[in-house]
């Protein structure tokens, strides 16, 4: 059994998540506020749920995560920062931006996929975490081609701790090119590990691995405690891709 939360009801210790059946699973109820959800992130808590289902939250252990400073930029993805950090500079026709389409971003991420339906990013989702973009909490990092959206990455930020949310792409390694300018910046701000929530396959050749919840909220802890970034402007991942 989990406890059902009320729009006033504080969140419970995540020690009393569960360890079988559903595990990570801390509660259930309460609104996607972006009050509720800072209260969440805070204490290493994130929502997930399918439709039809109440607001779940969750505290996994043990949690993935990405450090900064061990992303894998494949010799692919190299040439393709390259050729697009050539254009921003000269033709303008690929260009990277961030906080210019939060809503978009979102909304490509919550759009079916091709090997699949659209993702649990809901109405309801959509409109708390813009709440927070609005608080200057929530941002996007996006790739444009020839003046459209073609890939993108959103997530929320406290102090110098930064959780991913979602990814999409509408081209070939564009949500990749998105993280990377993303990754990129955090670290040049001293955001040291980003919160990936869900182990998989995928963010594992990106670097990302599994650690303790016991070493995350306490990095964690540290982390919000930092003063927030102020300014949120690309910086280009590899060195020479001018």
């Amino acid at each position: 059994m989990i406890p059902w939360l009320e729009a006033q009801s504080p969140f419970p210790d995540v020690a009393s998540a569960l360890t079988t059946d559903a595990p990570g699973l801390l509660a259930a109820g309460a609104d996607l506020s972006p009050q509720r959800l800072l209260a969440a992130y805070q204490r290493g808590i994130f929502p997930w749920f399918s439709e039809g289902q109440p607001i779940l939250w969750w505290s996994t252990d043990p949690r993935m995560v990405l450090m900064t400073d061990q992303f894998r930029i494949s010799d692919s993805l190299k040439k393709t920062l390259r050729k697009i950090e050539r254009s921003r500079h000269t033709d303008g026709r690929w260009q990277v931006r961030f906080d210019s389409a939060f809503e978009q971003v979102m909304r490509a991420c919550a759009a079916p996929r091709k090997d699949g339906p659209g993702t649990w990013i809901s109405e309801d989702i959509i409109a708390g975490y813009t709440g927070l973009h609005r608080l200057g909490y929530a941002h996007s990092s996006e790739l444009w081609l020839d003046g459209k959206l073609v890939g993108g990455a959103y997530g929320v930020c406290i102090g110098r701790m930064f959780y991913g949310e979602s990814m999409f792409a509408r081209v070939s390694d564009a949500s990749k090119v998105a993280l990377a300018y993303l990754v990129q910046f955090l670290r040049s701000h001293g955001v040291a590990m980003i919160d990936c929530q869900q182990e998989t396959n995928h963010l594992a050749s990106l670097g990302a691995a599994p650690i303790p919840r016991t070493r995350f909220l306490a990095h964690l802890r540290n982390s919000i405690a930092l003063p927030p970034i102020s300014t949120w402007e690309p910086i280009a991942p590899l060195p020479d891709a001018g």
